[in-house]
């Protein structure tokens, strides 16, 4: 695994990795905003062809915009970002969508709970996105478009855009690649 934009304080201890996010530090391109941050976290592998993406997300968040979860990368301009997105001292189950502009959608979670479970299915085009408080029954969030490339980038994302900085914690990351059909 490599980083995009390491940040200065992380560590990985058998399945967990622990990451403070920097100040500063987002994805995002355009929309609403008018800006372009390419500077978040994410430590990644490279995948080729159909795979699905797991893990188990907890963090610190308290301030706005506190970000952590799973991305999946072609380039710059086009990927998804998905986990917790801390708005007004509510975490919201958040997926980010971008082809050259960005778009959020968000679902508020109950009572702020400790942990996320989140996994990314990417079918040629396609990108299923799912979330799950207990780890064990999974609901589908969105399905997005993605562009095809013979291989995306996979991982943990994280990023503190209007804050301070945060700690967060990912266990059981994994990669799987799928079979045509769709099987592991």
């Amino acid at each position: 695994m490599q980083w995009l934009n390491e940040p200065r304080t992380w560590e990985i201890d058998g399945d967990t990795i622990r990451v403070t996010a920097d100040a500063g530090s987002d994805f995002w391109r355009k929309t609403h905003y008018g800006f372009i941050r390419d500077n978040g976290h994410v430590l990644y592998t490279t995948v080729a062809g159909d795979f699905e993406v797991t893990v188990k997300v907890a963090g610190g968040y308290h301030e706005l915009y506190d970000q952590a979860g799973l991305m999946v990368r072609v380039d710059a301009e086009h990927w998804i970002k998905t986990g917790i997105e801390y708005v007004h001292g509510v975490q919201y189950v958040s997926a980010v969508v971008t082809n050259d502009f960005s778009d959020w959608a968000v679902a508020p979670l109950p009572q702020n709970p400790p942990a996320i479970w989140l996994r990314l299915v990417r079918k040629a085009e396609a990108v299923e996105i799912f979330y799950s408080l207990d780890g064990a029954a999974y609901t589908l969030l969105r399905i997005a478009y993605l562009l095809p490339s013979a291989e995306a980038m996979a991982g943990v994302m994280c990023a503190a855009p209007d804050g301070s900085g945060f700690p967060v914690e990912f266990t059981g990351f994994n990669v799987r690649s799928l079979d045509a059909q769709g099987a592991a």
